[in-house]
């Protein structure tokens, strides 16, 4: 089976109301990402210093080395700029969820206790602030473990989120596999939560960001300025809060750095941005669970049956009667690179529709003559397919005056007699007298004109079916 696992659906068009509590029209969750402890470093048992997000200019990683001023920046985040950010949300009385790394909090307690007394979300950031990516999975998976295990030793309670952020393409199927994480943060996918599936687990999703997170003042392209963060916050929020009015709200997420934001000049853009918002009405600045809490009561998962995941027998005898009589469409389907993208009616069907598509004159032709007639033979001696019965049935040519019946045999003979297939005609999106006056109009077409027109119709047909099936 060819099956391509990313999705790039999503909510679609219409993403559900989120109805955050009290009406909000927005959720903006603030992250504060502990790092500082957990970073790359010999005395860390670490075969080179840290390079990422900090102020060091060309930052590279020092092999064998202590990077004495990385070190001393990444100190300056505990020891000053958490203080001050702590000061800042505590006086503005928006709780944060911290992103906790296990080895840093091991090393910092009295951070750890200002964060519980806050009553900030700790969730787990990772063992240590390294890279995922290159973890053989058993290896990641006891990264995991030992992450919780410490976690829980240090703050006194398991972590109930999970972002690893230098994550490997193996983290969050690991994660949701480790079975006690309320939410999962490693996407940057969407503006809502989501669920995922891994196998028994459903899995909340609850995405984070890159680009509304200081770390920009660390990468190129970024920030200089505290005063172009904050404009790009606002931007964000103003965005998002019009979409909420309009009726569909949704999440901003900020995530922010110690040793970043909490530098003086930078974190006055924080500051203009969070009076910013406490100005406006219909704001909700929640921790992360809060979020997840609410999503799991008010959106709960609810699986179904995938036709990318089903085996081929199942696809088949599902949908092997959506193009009329003609099973080897789906069959043909199946061996696509099927995906998420292809369990909605449109996903399923644009798959349908290229077998159709690209199959020959001949076996195009077949799909045609497979159709009944209108009205005809068939339907009289209820030897309709299920569908076809119920598709005429809708358009109310089950229950014809002897002078309709007469005209549709006249029309359906003539026309069969002169194209060499029946009239075909997506029943559910006319009325009685329109599929009449449409047989009339069309009688007269060239052959060509007609096959094309019929096979565009055999589409729709299928669409419509596929719509009452998924």
């Amino acid at each position: 089976m060819k099956r391509y696992p990313r999705n790039m659906i999503g909510y679609g068009a219409d993403r559900p109301d989120a109805q955050w509590p009290g009406g909000a029209r927005i959720a903006v969750q603030f992250v504060l990402n502990y790092e500082e402890g957990g970073e790359n470093c010999l005395l860390h048992g670490d075969g080179q210093s840290e390079a990422f997000l900090s102020d060091v200019a060309g930052a590279a990683p020092w092999p064998g080395q202590r990077h004495w001023n990385m070190e001393s920046i990444y100190d300056y985040g505990a020891r000053a700029g958490f203080w001050r950010l702590h000061r800042l949300f505590t006086g503005a009385g928006i709780p944060v969820t911290i992103y906790g790394v296990a080895t840093a909090l091991a090393r910092n307690p009295e951070q750890v206790e200002a964060m519980k007394a806050a009553d900030w979300e700790i969730a787990s950031h990772g063992l240590k602030w390294v890279e995922h990516k290159d973890m053989p999975e058993e290896e990641e998976r006891a990264a995991i473990a030992e992450a919780v295990r410490l976690h829980t030793e240090v703050v006194g309670e398991r972590p109930r989120g999970w972002y690893t952020g230098r994550c490997s393409v193996n983290t969050v199927r690991l994660t949701a596999e480790e079975g006690g994480f309320d939410y999962v943060s490693d996407t940057y996918d969407d503006d809502l939560p989501h669920w995922m599936e891994f196998g028994d687990r459903d899995q909340l999703i609850i995405p984070y960001t890159l680009e509304a997170n200081d770390m920009r003042f660390a990468t190129a392209p970024g920030y200089i300025t505290g005063e172009q963060f904050f404009t790009y916050l606002k931007d964000s929020f103003d965005t998002l809060y019009a979409e909420g009015e309009a009726g569909k709200p949704a999440m901003m997420s900020i995530g922010l750095h110690c040793r970043l934001i909490g530098r003086p000049g930078k974190m006055a853009g924080l500051k203009r941005f969070i009076d910013y918002i406490q100005g406006v009405e219909g704001v909700w600045t929640p921790r992360r669970i809060d979020i997840a809490e609410h999503w799991a009561a008010t959106h709960p998962h609810q699986r179904f049956e995938r036709p990318s995941q089903m085996s081929k027998d199942r696809f088949v005898t599902l949908y092997g009667g959506v193009f009329e009589h003609s099973p080897w469409i789906a069959e043909r389907a199946f061996d696509l690179e099927l995906g998420p993208a292809h369990d909605s009616a449109a996903g399923l069907h644009n798959a349908l529709c290229r077998m159709f598509r690209s199959a020959s004159h001949d076996e195009r032709f077949g799909v045609l003559t497979a159709h009944p007639d209108l009205a005809g033979k068939l339907a009289a001696a209820k030897r309709l397919t299920a569908e076809s019965t119920s598709e005429q049935a809708s358009a109310g040519l089950d229950a014809l005056t002897d002078a309709e019946r007469a005209r549709f045999t006249e029309l359906n003979t003539a026309y069969v007699a002169k194209h060499g297939f029946p009239f075909i005609i997506a029943v559910r999106d006319h009325d009685k007298p329109g599929i009449l006056a449409a047989f009339e109009r069309r009688l007269d077409n060239p052959t060509e004109v007609e096959f094309n027109e019929a096979c565009k119709q055999v589409e729709r047909i299928a669409r419509l079916r596929l719509e009452d099936m998924l």
